[in-house]
């Protein structure tokens, strides 16, 4: 990172500090892995015409406001 890089950073942190925000760090699961790939698809299937999640998904159709969205 070169100076002005970091200058620049850190004037934005200071900027956002200012403001009452404080930085965070949140890791995920990296979504580009062939690991995570396959065990979305694993979890998927044990679910696949399991009673209890047509319910769930029916739940969440009724209980969504997508009014307006294209």
């Amino acid at each position: 990172m070169g100076i002005q890089t970091r200058d620049r950073v850190r004037k934005h942190r200071k900027l956002m500090a200012q403001s009452g925000m404080r930085p965070i760090q949140i890791w995920v699961p990296d979504t580009k892995r062939p690991e995570f790939v396959r065990e979305c698809r694993r979890q998927s299937l044990l679910l696949q015409n399991d009673v209890q999640e047509r319910e769930v998904l029916d739940f969440i159709a009724a209980a969504s406001d997508t009014e307006g969205w294209e």
